[in-house]
């Protein structure tokens, strides 16, 4: 008799723990029968530590691998109303998968894990690339991250030994610069350098993000290490020379302006940028000759006329500064010294006018033209320009 007990006691628990794995299965069948809803209240129960009889099936491999399912199929539903049972279904479905792996010790799932893990990876590249045009970066960087997570899982790494998804990281690095999430933009970006895509861009945006990050020194290091991979880009070359002048390393700065006037002699803008270092270092000689050749380079380089003609109308100024030094009593040199400030103007005057051509309503030029029209005693011009400029 006690026999008997104890054999019928034997079938009531294995009853018990067939009923419980049968949420399992019941859920499944609602996802198939679109019932998303009713399916996720059985898995979530099946898993629930408040539910006596869940501890049959919260480490049942099944039970999280349909619920990884489930979840995948609110993200796919066209439903508004099932859209709204999970914030973010996906995510649910990566860990719920991941959740199956670690309990299925035996490997029993792994071909079907492996197909959802595939189709899961889908799903995520247009989450991904639907909130990046959404302008939602941190929903896409999360996406980009779960998809390269996904990717390094065992179950989907040993089909593609040594394979690097460089598009997905590069992407994540993207949706973190635009999110303006600057450490996890470095990290991305570096990794996509170490293999090379889209060459020395990459090196470019890494220091991008270093900058408004507030490291400068990151910055130049990552163009450093772009310009000796990729000596011939301009756009590092154009990217170090900037960062240099903006450091006041003058030397360095123009160590490599020559560098790139070499690479690209066409470069008016290279021309300019010297012109501008030799100014800083008052060598008004060589930045007359650099300007000149920005104009040569680019007829049309209204910057450069400017700085030229500023140039000139300067040295007039100082030539009028230094003959107001000359004594009273010696009124003839000092009329002498004063007239010489009039050559200088007239040398400004035809880039200032070039200047008006180019943009006849920028007030700097108008300005400027006005105050050379008065120093030259040009008084119909100079009425000209103020009645251009409201006064």
């Amino acid at each position: 008799m006690k026999k008997v007990f104890i054999l019928s006691a034997l079938v009531f628990i294995t009853f018990l723990g067939n009923a419980q794995k049968g949420l399992v299965t019941k859920a499944q069948s609602l996802k198939e029968a679109g019932k998303l809803d009713e399916a996720l209240q059985n898995i979530n129960k099946a898993i629930d530590p408040s539910n006596d009889k869940a501890d049959k099936t919260i480490n049942w491999p099944n039970t999280w691998e349909v619920r990884g399912e489930v979840y995948q199929a609110i993200f796919q539903s066209k439903n508004a109303e099932f859209k709204k049972l999970a914030d973010d279904p996906l995510t649910e479905a990566v860990n719920s998968y991941k959740k199956a792996i670690e309990l299925d010790t035996r490997g029993r799932n792994s071909n079907s894990i492996k197909v959802k893990l595939t189709l899961l990876i889908n799903d995520l590249t247009n989450q991904a690339v639907e909130a990046f045009n959404k302008n939602d970066y941190n929903m896409a960087l999360l996406s980009f991250e779960q998809i390269l997570d996904v990717q390094d899982i065992d179950l989907i790494a040993k089909d593609n030994p040594g394979v690097v998804d460089t598009v997905i990281i590069f992407n994540a690095g993207l949706a973190a610069y635009n999110g303006e999430n600057y450490d996890k933009a470095i990290k991305y970006y570096e990794e996509a350098a170490k293999y090379g895509y889209n060459d020395a861009k990459t090196y470019s945006l890494i220091a991008s993000s270093y900058q408004l990050n507030n490291d400068t020194l990151g910055a130049l290091a990552a163009l450093q290490r772009g310009f000796e991979k990729y000596p011939d880009d301009n756009v590092i070359l154009t990217s170090m020379i900037q960062l240099y002048m903006d450091q006041d390393k003058t030397e360095e700065a123009m160590k490599y302006l020559k560098m790139a006037i070499e690479q690209d002699p066409e470069n008016a803008t290279f021309y300019f940028a010297q012109g501008a270092l030799y100014e800083k270092l008052n060598d008004e000689e060589n930045a007359i000759e650099a300007y000149m050749n920005a104009i040569e380079a680019d007829k049309e380089f209204f910057n450069a006329y400017y700085n030229l003609g500023a140039l000139y109308y300067n040295k007039g100024v100082k030539q009028i500064e230094y003959a107001n030094t000359i004594p009273a009593a010696n009124n003839k040199v000092y009329e002498e010294e004063l007239s010489k400030s009039d050559i200088w103007f007239k040398k400004a005057l035809p880039f200032m006018e070039e200047c008006y051509n180019l943009r006849k309503d920028d007030n700097m030029t108008l300005e400027s033209l006005k105050n050379l029209y008065y120093r030259l005693k040009d008084m119909d011009n100079y009425n000209k320009m103020l009645e251009k400029l409201g006064q």
